[in-house]
């Protein structure tokens, strides 16, 4: 559905972009994973044909430089930073979007409450908080229902909750059948998104794998025996499980690997789930296998602010 072959996206010297190829079949997920300035928002800009680039690139077998809108038309794209009329209100934040798609007239109520919208209509579009907006802006990328999603850094500016809820909607999204590339820095999202992660560096992509290699390669010893009541535990396990860790029972609590630049991750991930902590100990890594896959770590770039009619 989407094929990225041999891409280079130069500024001057620079290669933002080197020779990147990617394909995903339909269906598929991959998160983009790379330090700051890897080249994740430059390639997810040429696929969106908003930059001139080498090489080739194709959306359902369209072009993205010489038939760019029908390729964008299939694509439902979140940025980091959003650009909404604050005095707007939601439902007609909608209804402008709409039009600048060339959708016609959606119902409002119909799109908001896909993405748990229900009854904020009447609000401004400056009285939502910032887990609001994000939804808002998923509600707009997915008029039209594109097969495809494609979303940048979309959590970086929330909250814990807020990232939490916007992951399982995103997971809700995923298991619909939809296509989705996404960049992120958040081990937990990959684990619960990703089937595939594809890692850049300076421009390069460098390897491509299943997210639970990814995890498990990018594990440097780390072990956190996290105490918690008895009737915790399977749950906390279910929830760490879920965003791609490997935790086991041990003795009146759980361990977790992690990077040592991770540990608070796991903390995180319970907290969401209203799962409290007791107490805890960080272990030396043991010379066998260490018992649970620890997430993996990195930074990310930060994308401008843009929205794609």
């Amino acid at each position: 559905m989407i094929r990225i072959e041999h891409v280079t996206r130069r500024f001057g010297r620079y290669a933002a972009v080197n020779e990147a190829c990617l394909e995903l079949t339909p269906g598929d997920s991959v998160a983009l994973w790379g330090a700051n300035g890897a080249g994740k928002t430059t390639l997810i800009r040429c696929l969106l044909g908003l930059l001139r680039f080498k090489g080739n690139i194709s959306i359902n077998g369209l072009d993205v430089l010489r038939r760019g809108k029908q390729a964008r038309m299939l694509v439902g794209y979140v940025p980091q930073e959003l650009a909404f009329h604050d005095e707007m209100k939601v439902a007609e934040a909608v209804v402008f979007f709409a039009r600048l798609k060339g959708i016609g007239h959606p119902d409002p109520a119909i799109a908001l409450g896909n993405v748990g919208l229900s009854g904020h209509e009447s609000k401004r579009v400056r009285e939502l908080s910032g887990g609001m907006k994000q939804r808002l802006a998923l509600a707009i990328a997915l008029l039209g229902d594109p097969r495809i999603l494609i979303l940048d850094e979309v959590t970086a500016s929330l909250d814990a909750v807020g990232r939490s809820e916007f992951v399982r909607l995103l997971e809700r999204l995923s298991g619909e059948g939809r296509t989705m590339l996404f960049a992120s820095h958040r081990p937990e999202e990959v684990g619960a998104l990703a089937r595939r992660v594809a890692e850049m560096s300076l421009g390069r992509i460098t390897s491509i794998a299943p997210t639970r290699d990814f995890l498990a390669r990018a594990s440097t010893g780390c072990v956190l025996h996290l105490l918690m009541r008895d009737d915790a535990r399977p749950i906390a396990i279910r929830e760490l499980r879920a965003v791609g860790f490997d935790p086991r029972l041990n003795g009146e609590g759980i361990l977790v690997g992690v990077h040592p630049d991770r540990k608070a991750a796991p903390f995180r991930i319970l907290a969401d789930a209203s799962i409290a902590v007791d107490d805890f100990e960080i272990l030396p890594a043991p010379t066998q296998a260490t018992p649970g896959a620890p997430p993996a770590t990195g930074d990310a770039g930060q994308p401008a602010a843009e929205v794609l009619p």
